[in-house]
């Protein structure tokens, strides 16, 4: 399925992939984004290559272990000490120049960046922590997928393959929480900003691997360029990427997320958000300036689904090995049809025709409106009172780094992840193999999740509450005309 363009000069109000906006001269073209697609991150790929001379990475094939490292066996059986390369960073910086670079870089704090406001944004993310998290796996991950160009790269990690996508999932968890745990975390040395800088030397591995591959095949094969077209994709992992992950996070949960589940954010909440991503862009060495204002997020955000949207047979094959990983899962042991129906209602039916997700029917989208209005009344509540607020957030942070990382027993990660290179790309496996799919229970023996348990009984109330609110009304109305009529 090939993008839908928009013609540069044609102003005015657009529909494209479910999403209206107001196309104006202010929005970038495609053409405008492209040389973004050819420019990286150079700081932390010169730091990468000095560490790798440094302390060199295992030449060997790692397998992921359980606590977030790689079991890293030498060919003659002696253990090799783990490699960690935000330690290595911090150990070298003062001495080699090309690693002292990126420390310099991420420890200069940006005079735009207010401390105080940034703990506004993070509790934001928890005020709406149900939604958000909503919003990040199924419009942004997993719609995310409809970038055709991007997907080529995720494609090549397997870290979205139907068994690594949910683990996968869970480390992406911890990065999120941490970021927005406390402003402790997010300054130098916090768990946030360690986690950022980590993703950011991950990126940069994941780039020199694929390269490397593509270029070792080049040789091999003059003029092929079977294993990723560099030309045509530009670099794995650009700015363009860079700048398409940021608003996933940020544009994506205020624009399109939190409204289609009733939510809107409040002015003040919105500009706290995005400062906050905006470090956070700046900490992972993705461009940040597009995410100064409210205004030119959301153009970045708008354009980047003119740009970007292109989804391919790869890109439906990832978002349902997502879907498996999740599917009947703890903590929310949600089945596939529920999942399905979320896709269905947050990213509309023309994604989810383009991603190849299935339509669960009409009971399983009228969940997820009973969870829609489980979130809209119980974030309205909680925001309109600010003592139950701050008791609210304090009882979501905890509520879940005990379900998505520290209590392994209720489908936890386990461990702290210190991403590594665990998902190698190789030229073994070009690509991601589609998962079967998952199985689906008779309906005798279905049990309903809590996630759905919780969505049946707000449709109930509501449907309850408005079938109230219409009888009174009738009641009312024949009364007042039959008086009339009376006199």
């Amino acid at each position: 399925m090939g993008r839908q363009e928009i013609p540069d000069d044609e102003y005015g109000w657009r529909s494209h992939w479910g999403v209206k906006f107001n196309w104006t001269p202010e929005h970038h073209t495609p053409k405008e984004l492209e040389p973004l697609i050819h420019t990286y991150d150079v700081v932390a790929t010169e730091c990468l290559e000095r560490l790798d001379e440094i302390s060199p990475p295992p030449s060997f094939t790692a397998a992921p272990k359980q606590d977030g490292t790689e079991a890293t066996t030498k060919p003659d059986g002696e253990k090799q000490k783990r490699r960690d390369l935000y330690e290595l960073l911090r150990e070298h910086a003062a001495t080699e120049p090309k690693v002292g670079r990126l420390w310099d870089e991420i420890h200069t704090v940006p005079e735009w960046v207010d401390w105080e406001q940034l703990g506004r944004g993070q509790k934001v993310f928890f005020r709406y922590a149900g939604p958000v998290l909503m919003t990040l796996t199924f419009v942004g991950l997993l719609g995310g997928m409809t970038s055709g160009r991007a997907v080529e790269t995720l494609d090549r990690t397997g870290g979205f393959g139907a068994d690594a996508a949910r683990r996968r999932l869970l480390e992406t968890m911890q990065h999120t929480l941490d970021v927005h745990r406390d402003v402790a975390s997010i300054r130098p040395g916090g768990a946030g900003f360690e986690d950022s800088v980590r993703v950011r030397l991950l990126h940069a591995a994941v780039r020199r691997r694929i390269l490397a591959i593509q270029a070792a095949m080049a040789v091999s094969r003059p003029g092929s360029s079977s294993y990723y077209d560099a030309r045509t994709l530009g670099v794995p992992i650009s700015d363009l990427d860079c700048v398409g992950t940021i608003n996933e996070f940020a544009c994506e949960v205020v624009w399109i997320g939190l409204p289609r589940q009733g939510i809107i954010m409040r002015p003040g909440e919105i500009e706290d958000y995005l400062a906050l991503w905006r470090y956070v862009a700046y900490l992972m060495g993705a461009p940040h300036d597009w995410l100064a204002t409210p205004g030119s997020a959301r153009r970045m955000m708008e354009s980047l689904i003119v740009s970007e949207t292109c989804p391919t047979s790869r890109s439906a094959a990832l978002a349902n090995n997502i879907l498996d990983g999740l599917a009947s899962q703890p903590p929310t042991y949600a089945s596939r049809e529920f999942l399905c129906a979320t896709v269905w209602w947050l990213d509309g039916p023309e994604v989810a025709r383009a991603l190849e997700v299935s339509w669960p029917g009409w009971y399983y989208y009228a969940l997820v409106l009973g969870q829609c209005v489980f979130f809209a009344v119980t974030c309205y509540l909680n925001r309109s009172v600010a003592w139950l607020d701050e008791r609210n957030i304090k009882l979501v942070r905890h509520i879940l780094y005990e379900a998505f990382i520290r209590d392994k027993s209720k489908g936890g990660l386990g461990y702290t992840s210190k991403f590594p290179l665990k998902y190698v790309p190789s030229s073994d496996r070009p690509a991601t193999q589609r998962g079967p799919g998952s199985a689906i229970a008779p309906d005798s023996k279905r049990k309903m999740s809590r996630t759905e348990r919780t969505a049946l009984i707000s449709l109930s109330l509501a449907a309850a509450i408005m079938g109230t609110v219409l009888w009174v009304s009738v009641r009312g109305v024949v009364r007042l005309a039959v008086a009339w009529a009376g006199n």
